[in-house]
Parts: C-alpha cells; structure tokens; sequence
C-alpha cells in the first residue's frame, strides 16, 4: 500500500510558498532522516576532505575538524522545526525576522546562493559527461558544440526531479541513499590499501580555525537555509526535538565518513579536489566508467534539493509565478552560468572561494533566524507571514529594523575575521589568518538582534484592517508576535 507521499511522486507539486493544509500534512521525522541522509552521501563531502589535507592539516587534525564542524547539521535540524508550525517555507518564515520588505532582500540573496551552488553541480556533473564520452575515446568531445550540447542534456535531466516537487525528491533520495552509499563504500573498498594516516607536520590553531570555518560552511550553514523548505508537510504536531535529531543525524553520519575518506585519499593524492581528474587516478581503471556514471546521478540528485528551494526563495521575493515555473527558470540560469564555468576550466577555485565566504551572508541570518524562533517559542501567525502589506509582521514599512541592521553587523563582523582566497579580514592578518568569522558573525548578528528586537517591540505597525481585507486576509493577535 502506497503511503500519501508515494501516491504524490511523479506528480508536478501545486504548492508553492503558500500553507500546506493541514489535511495534507503527512510523514514522520524519520522520513527528514532518510532524504537528508540522501543529500548528504555525495561527492562534495570527499572534496572537503581533500581540501584539509590542502590546507597542512594532518590526518589526525583534519578528522578532529570533521568531527567539529560536522555538529553544524545541528543548525538544519533548527531551521527544519519551524516547518510543521506554519507550513510555509523557510523564507517565508524568515519575514517575521525581517519583515515583508526586508524579507525579500534576504530571499533574494539566499536565492543567489543557492543558484551559486546548483551552477556548481551543474557544470561538474557536464564534466563528468564530458569525462564518460572521453572514456569511449570519442574525440567529438572536444568540440565546442558538443560541449555545448552535453550541457544541455545534464540541464534536461536535472530539471525533472525538482520541477515535480516534494513529494518526488523525498521517494528519490530515500531510494539514492542506499546505492550511493554502496557506490562510496566501493571507491572506499578500492582505494583502502592507498592511504595514510601518519606523518606530516601538525599545523597552526590558525590553519585549524580556517579548517574549521570551511567545515561549518560545508556542512550545516549551507543547508540551514533550505530546512522547513522539507519539513513543512509533516503534520504541526510533530515533536521539534525529533525532527532536529533526524535531520542532524542523518546529515552527520554520510558527510562525516565522506569527509575522513577524503582526507584519507588526500594523503597520498593531494590532487584529489578534482573529482573528475584527480581523484579517478586512485582508483582502479575499469571502475572509471561506472563512477563517472553514478557521480552524474549523484550530482543530479543532490542539485535538485537547491533547485526546489531556489525556487521557493524566487517566489519569496516577490514573483508572482507558481513553484515549478521559479524552478525552471532557475535550471535556465544554472545551465548559462555552469557553461561559462566549464568552459572556464577553473571549477576548484570556485568552490573554494564559494565555501569560504558563504559564511559571512547565512552565519548571521542563521543566528538572527534562530533567536527570533527562541523568542517566539517557535509560534507563529502563518498567514501573516504571506501578507504583502499590513499584518503581525509589517513593523516599520515592511521592514523590521532589528533584523537588517543585527544582519549588516553580523556580516561586518564575519568579514573582519574571515581568512578567504579572496578576502582577508584586519583580525584574520592579526592573528596569524586564523578564521573566527562563524563566532564573530553569530555572536554580533544574534546579540544585537535580541537587544534591539525588544527596543522594537513596542513600536511595530501595521496597516489598516480594511487594506487587510482586500487581499482575503483576516488577523488575530498572538502573545508571540
């Protein structure tokens, strides 16, 4: 017998950023366990491990960083539990942080993160492609348009699972999580006589403290912004501390393992950052094609957990288009942007560069999103939360003042520690380019978030009951807002 969320696979989602009913509200927490355990058994994680190894770290040293930094799935399990309260979005959620205005600008910056990331996916899984038809020696892939419609073939398979929605990605990464962990368990099996695990020279706390920063923003700051996106279909009565517990841990246990094994192989082959070329050389000739095979898949799967909340954000700024559309347009802009990157041939870089600055943006939203949750008692008024004018979350024309200037400082203060190929904040060249930017950034954003939402709290305002009712939209006060 089918249970509701496989009768709703293969079906395109209607919803989009507004309130799942209640009566359709289905699953258990464990069902989060299993997509996230999904999402997380995947190429990237390995990479990360490569990366320590890069930076100096020892074996030793990069496996307590992975431990470390692999606690950050906390903050998923955090951002996941206000889902069930209100059935919308993460943020659509985020309004009541920053309000309806102010709301937008976050969404629409989270939005470019996301599409940062999707670009990514796309352009390494069109190398791998590339890579597979190279394998059959078929020198046509050298050209310029086949290239081109390689490309375009990976955009086509990409844009079938998060088109069709929720349900859909939630069946998918249940089934995916079992044959990529075989798939990695395998490349583990095959490499194990290659490895290392003494010799080299510990490093620096200050290379530690960069190890660590790129750890956390790896890891659960870059999925905090996507977790009530998965978790708004269970029913609102769901417990919280199951929720978070099944996300944390079915995201640490895969990204942990494939993190250590990443290091692992980075000790004999330090070239292994490049999932297409380096790290294929550890591995035995004759398993090159059906790696090549799953790291497609995997990176489609994987990709298609940011499409469906790319799209989300793109209607949380303001478009007035359905879900499924947002995500189209977005699998349009991966694919212009993942050609630029594959035919610019500088994909490591990128990533780097990515990882590393991505916790001066979504570190303080992450700490302003969380103390105001705390704040709330995780209450709120749902459809306030999709009121374009007036409401429980209008403050000061649409914009809650607490919550930009607590984001501006809290990225300031991520910039003056952050130790990034790009950017070396006046802390970080003090103190030997250590990276302290997760602390400062949470710290500054979340203290003065709390500080000055309650100097607000007296003062928000809302517009009058009659603009409310034009728009079919009737308010109730609540202790919380």
């Amino acid at each position: 017998m089918q249970t509701p969320q496989e009768a709703r696979a293969g079906i395109v989602e209607q919803h989009g950023i507004d309130i799942i009913p209640e009566h359709e509200r289905h699953g258990r927490s464990r069902d989060l366990f299993f997509l996230w355990l999904g999402t997380n058994t995947n190429i990237y994680y390995i990479i990360n491990g490569v990366i320590l190894i890069s930076l100096g770290l020892t074996f030793l040293q990069c496996l307590s960083v992975i431990l470390i930094g692999g606690l950050s799935f906390f903050l998923v399990g955090l951002t996941s539990i206000q889902g069930p309260r209100t059935g919308t979005a993460t943020f659509a959620i985020n309004r009541a942080s920053f309000g309806p205005h102010g709301g937008r600008v976050l969404a629409l910056l989270n939005w470019v993160t996301l599409v940062g990331l999707e670009c990514s996916g796309v352009a390494l899984a069109a190398i791998a492609l590339l890579t597979l038809t190279h394998s059959f020696g078929w020198t046509i892939g050298n050209t310029v348009w086949f290239k081109l419609v390689v490309i375009l073939v990976v955009a086509g398979l990409q844009i079938y699972i998060p088109t069709l929605g929720h349900a859909t990605i939630i069946l998918v990464q249940k089934i995916f999580a079992g044959v990529f962990a075989v798939f990695f368990m395998a490349i583990a099996f095959l490499i194990a006589n290659k490895v290392q695990f003494t010799g080299g020279h510990p490093t620096t706390l200050a290379t530690i403290t960069v190890g660590i920063a790129l750890m956390v923003s790896a890891n659960g700051v870059s999925w905090s912004n996507t977790g009530s996106d998965y978790s708004r279909y269970l029913p609102s009565n769901t417990r919280p501390r199951s929720i978070i517990w099944a996300v944390a841990i079915g995201s640490y246990i895969p990204s942990v393992l494939l993190e250590i094994l990443g290091a692992a192989i980075a000790t004999r082959l330090p070239g292994a950052s490049d999932p297409i070329s380096g790290l294929p050389a550890a591995l035995p000739a004759w398993f090159l094609v059906p790696y090549l095979v799953l790291l497609l898949f995997n990176l489609l799967s994987l990709n298609a957990i940011g499409l469906y909340s790319s799209g989300l954000s793109l209607q949380t700024v303001g478009l007035k288009i359905k879900r499924w559309q947002a995500t189209m347009i977005d699998v349009v802009l991966c694919t212009i942007l993942a050609t630029v990157t594959v035919f610019s041939a500088d994909y490591d870089s990128m990533y780097s560069e990515f990882l590393s600055l991505l916790i001066v943006l979504l570190v303080p939203w992450g700490a302003i999103y969380l103390v105001d949750s705390w704040q709330r008692r995780n209450t709120y008024h749902a459809e306030g939360l999709l009121a374009n004018v007036g409401g429980p979350y209008w403050y000061h024309g649409g914009f809650n003042l607490a919550g930009i200037i607590a984001q501006i400082v809290g990225m300031v203060a991520a910039l003056f520690w952050v130790s990034s190929p790009l950017f070396h904040g006046p802390f970080s060249l003090l103190f030997g380019n250590s990276d302290m930017s997760i602390f400062t950034g949470a710290l500054a954003s979340g203290v003065v978030y709390w500080i000055l939402s309650r100097i607000y709290r007296t003062s928000r305002q809302t517009e009058p009951q009659e603009q409310l009712e034009a728009e079919g939209i009737s308010y109730s006060s609540s202790p919380s807002d």
